[in-house]
């Protein structure tokens, strides 16, 4: 490729050809049209291909190096596999899908990791996980932390690959061993929960810790739950109240739940209904379905807001839309009792039922007490 004014300097399949601020070399980049532009000192360096051009800025020839490589080795810009081990939120893909399945093809694992999620989210292709497994495999395979950690989610979840907890387990403790938080919030749940590993809880609160103290909500939330039922730690209230309280301020909805029910039953602070009306509505609002619950009870029950069997019922509702057995046995009581609603014995054993059938204990009591299935 030949480009008037332009002569060949590097190779960019060179991984060290470009450093972004060492030695002044390069000091800004940015993506035009496909092809990368990067200014240096006196030179403007345009990259397209398996080549890179310069021409000084005031007109002075350019140096040739040389370039050698094919366009099947080379390889964009780009940082290299693994080089943001704890990061939580994937870089940014190129919007082009042709030059990110290029890069992918030439063996850059940013660019494997995000052809993996266009894949796995449906995103300018058709949502296909086996596709998705596959990128994120190659660029897992270079150690690249986040892809490790997706990898691990499609064998916990079986999405494109057989269910493999084992290999889920072993994918996050890759990518937990650089860093990366929420792989270390899941290690740390298949070690809560005996899956792909023998339980232990001690490992469990050691890889939420870990987490924790890189401020990620969901470990400080699932540390809090350690603290509170003494599993794998000295069992503390306090500590228990002050996780939660750190993973709820940063909205994480099963921390504001958790927060809501220390303050019901005082348990590591001074019992406060209102507070804990407080925090089970910011978790109801993004539909957390328990805490949609205890909200309805403590509007049927007057604790920390007027008693408003109305509202009680609107909440009931919504969790028990959602699924929610506990709310589906409530809704039916109080359309059995009238509460809240115009009373109707056919729809409290409508939601009776739906309750009965995931095992709701109360219900099932209830349905053979009407003499109905």
């Amino acid at each position: 490729m030949d480009i008037p004014g332009y002569k060949i300097v590097r190779d960019i399949g060179t991984k060290s050809a470009w450093k972004l601020g060492a030695g002044g070399v390069a000091l800004a980049v940015a993506l035009v049209g496909g092809a990368y532009a990067l200014q240096k000192p006196r030179v403007l360096i345009l990259i397209g291909g398996s080549q890179a051009f310069a021409r000084s800025t005031d007109q002075a020839p350019a140096e040739i190096e040389r370039t050698a490589k094919s366009p099947e080795e080379s390889r964009p810009i780009t940082r290299s596999a693994g080089s943001r081990p704890g990061g939580d939120k994937p870089p940014r893909p190129p919007t082009d899908l042709t030059a990110l399945r290029q890069a992918a093809l030439g063996g850059d694992a940013v660019a494997q990791y995000n052809l993996g999620n266009r894949y796995r989210k449906g995103e300018g292709v058709a949502r296909d996980y086996e596709k998705a497994v596959k990128w994120f495999r190659k660029a897992a395979e270079q150690g690249y932390a986040m892809a490790q950690y997706d990898l691990g989610n499609r064998y916990r979840k079986g999405e494109g690959v057989a269910r493999d907890d084992a290999e889920a387990v072993k994918w996050f403790r890759k990518a937990a061993e650089q860093g990366h938080a929420q792989a270390q919030t899941n290690l740390g749940l298949m070690y809560k929960n005996g899956r792909g590993v023998a339980r232990d809880d001690a490992e469990a609160v050691k890889w939420f810790r870990k987490a924790a103290e890189q401020g990620y909500a969901g470990a400080q939330s699932s540390l809090g739950w350690m603290y509170k039922n003494g599993r794998g730690v000295a069992r503390d209230y306090e500590k228990s109240v002050k996780l939660y309280r750190k993973a709820a301020e940063q909205g994480y909805a099963g921390a504001q739940y958790n927060l809501g029910n220390r303050y019901r039953k005082g348990e590591g602070v001074a019992r406060d209904d209102a507070e804990a009306v407080k925090w089970y509505r910011k978790a109801a609002e993004q539909d957390h379905a328990k805490a949609q619950t205890k909200l309805g009870w403590m509007y049927g029950n007057g604790r920390g807001v007027a008693r408003d069997d109305a509202e009680a019922v609107k909440w009931y509702r919504k969790a028990a839309e959602q699924g929610y057995a506990g709310a589906q046995y409530n809704l039916g009581v109080m359309y059995k009792s009238g509460r809240g609603v115009a009373q109707d014995d056919a729809e409290a054993v409508k939601w009776y039922r739906k309750a009965a059938a995931q095992g709701h204990k109360g219900a099932q009591k209830r349905l053979k007490k009407l003499g109905v299935r």
